[in-house]
């Protein structure tokens, strides 16, 4: 390694990155207030806050509303997946617009494998286990999946997760696929 890419690789563990963080609210709450208390040193959070955005309102409106005021301003986006997470339309709109260049730029994309998602047997994950949208950059190589036990281990594995996807927006930009029609409901509760 070169002197150059060693003092660039230096900066970059000390650059804060603006991480949104999706997840389903009612199921995966703690996963979500641990990872940011635990890592919230290692990046600038602009993550939706419980009771940022009134429930009340159109689809249309908080669909808006998280891409101008949220992923716009991101440069990664983690969902952490719960058993729940492939089937919820704001995830999904999440990633479409962490992944849309029409929204601000696009974002970076990992996947955190939260503990109640099983691996199968050989210590894989099922495609069928994620969010469709995410499944399908994982499989182009844009975007990563991690076990909630190895990127929550270290600060060192944590800022693996955010700079192999920070990275990502510029290296690896023409392996996004976000073709699939967004969802316009929720596919279970």
């Amino acid at each position: 390694m070169s002197l150059f890419q060693e003092m660039l690789r230096q900066q970059n563990n000390l650059t804060r990155r603006k991480v949104f963080v999706s997840y389903y609210h009612r199921d995966d709450q703690w996963y979500r207030n641990s990872l940011e208390a635990r890592f919230g040193h290692l990046f600038i959070s602009k993550s939706v806050q419980p009771g940022d955005i009134d429930t009340d309102v159109s689809t249309d409106y908080i669909k808006r509303l998280i891409q101008l005021n949220y992923i716009s301003d991101s440069s990664v986006l983690i969902v952490l997946v719960g058993p729940k997470t492939k089937c919820r339309k704001h995830v999904d709109w999440e990633l479409s617009a962490a992944l849309s260049a029409k929204v601000g730029g696009t974002s970076g994309v990992a996947a955190i494998l939260l503990p109640e998602v099983p691996l199968l047997p050989n210590g894989n994950f099922s495609y069928d286990s994620v969010p469709a949208r995410f499944s399908d950059n994982n499989q182009t190589g844009y975007a990563q999946l991690y076990t909630w036990q190895w990127a929550t281990a270290s600060d060192a594995n944590m800022r693996t997760v955010i700079e192999t996807a920070f990275d990502s927006r510029i290296t690896k930009r023409h392996l996004i696929d976000n073709c699939r029609i967004q969802m316009v409901r929720n596919t279970c509760e």
